[in-house]
């Protein structure tokens, strides 16, 4: 039976802004309110500059926020400023995969994939054997003592998405996750991403494409750091 859907964050009246050396304010999101479901797919998207990266490292906690409430799981996270307390949320709960691949080139595919699990206090054999389950499941088992040079660029991009599961996340981030690839291998890429939301993910995704974004089960809209519009798919 599928689990009743439950709101995993929620933002309320979020503002984000940046400040010049002589204290002009630069606001980058204004008044933003969102709700994301469990097990949601939604997309993010509008012109360069509307915002959407922005969003996403304050989901991550890579940028706080300026005002406002950010809820994950009904916890207010919204003034936390300890950086070990938000590096423990974030590699437990949420994890980015991102345009550029940032694979080490000296590890091999199973290497780069292990590597966020190692604070994770699992032994180095269980470590491997997820690892390697993982890539499997990104069609990679021929790949697995590749190093990244030796790879194609949708094969790096494989290995960065399993490597943005090893920790088990309930909550996948994507900026332009497809943006350096080409349309019969952004389809792939896609397929791969959507099956992981039948594993309960929850899935978050920037793009600027519209066939990309037609994946989602939900469509937000910004420009000029408001949410503009929403377009939920049937």
């Amino acid at each position: 039976m599928k689990p009743k859907e439950k709101n995993i964050i929620e933002m309320d009246n979020l503002h984000k802004s940046y400040y010049l050396e002589n204290w002009v304010e630069i606001p980058v999101l204004k008044w933003i309110d969102l709700k994301i479901k469990q097990n949601e797919f939604v997309a993010i998207m509008w012109e360069s500059g509307s915002g959407k990266s922005t969003l996403l490292n304050i989901i991550w906690f890579l940028h706080p926020l300026t005002s406002g409430k950010y809820y994950l799981e009904w916890d207010d996270l919204s003034e936390i400023k300890d950086d070990e307390t938000l590096s423990f949320i974030r590699n437990k709960k949420i994890w980015f995969i991102f345009q550029q691949f940032y694979l080490l080139p000296k590890l091999n595919s199973i290497e780069n994939v292990w590597l966020p699990s190692v604070y994770a206090w699992i032994s180095n054999e269980k470590r491997v054997k997820e690892s390697i389950d993982i890539l499997k499941k990104v069609w990679l088992e021929d790949k697995l003592y590749s190093r990244p040079w030796e790879l194609s660029g949708w094969q790096q991009q494989r290995v960065a998405i399993a490597r943005s599961l090893i920790n088990k996340p309930e909550i996948l981030l994507a900026d332009e996750p497809t943006g350096n690839l080409d349309s019969a291998t952004t389809n792939e890429i896609m397929k791969i991403i959507t099956d992981f939301k039948n594993e309960w993910k929850t899935i978050i995704m920037v793009t600027h494409a519209v066939d990309v974004a037609e994946y989602a089960d939900r469509i937000i809209y910004l420009k000029d750091g408001q949410v503009l519009s929403e377009d939920y798919k049937i």
